[in-house]
């Protein structure tokens, strides 16, 4: 094993990585509630449009557009985290350990069956508006037709 000779850290550098740290932990807090918020909308719009006797288009118009700035507004948070992680990594090449990068490289999907893949949440999560999408573009075709 070799022994890599480390320059001292500039001072303050380890609260600036805690802060980053945790300015990342926000952004994915943040991400959460706003699912919350989409996904209880989205449900009542598709309750509306099954127990109402108004026009189904008047709630799946909404709906529709509400899934696009749901999916828009999730892959805005993933760009914005994924920059925040490229920072956090880069910042633990100065330090005696990188446990962000490790993570990393444990769940990388070389070598891995399908079924032992680490699928990102990001990824998974970004399914959920397409899905209310499909359903409230159906409606409003069916209502077109």
């Amino acid at each position: 094993m070799t022994s890599e000779v480390r320059r001292p850290l500039p001072e303050g550098y380890v609260d600036v990585y805690k802060l980053a740290v945790e300015m990342a932990d926000r952004i994915s807090a943040r991400r959460a509630v706003a699912s919350t918020f989409f996904l209880s909308v989205q449900s009542a719009l598709v309750v509306l449009v099954g127990a109402t006797s108004i026009e189904d288009w008047a709630f799946a118009l909404p709906g529709l557009v509400l899934a696009i700035t749901w999916w828009l507004l999730l892959r805005s948070y993933r760009l914005l985290n994924g920059a925040k992680f490229e920072v956090i990594q880069e910042m633990e090449t100065q330090l005696p350990a990188s446990p962000f990068q490790a993570e990393w490289d444990l769940l990388d999907p070389t070598d891995k069956a399908w079924r032992e893949r680490y699928f990102e949440l990001g990824l998974l999560e970004r399914i959920v508006p397409v899905v209310f999408g499909i359903i409230f573009l159906v409606v409003l075709v069916r209502e077109a037709t």
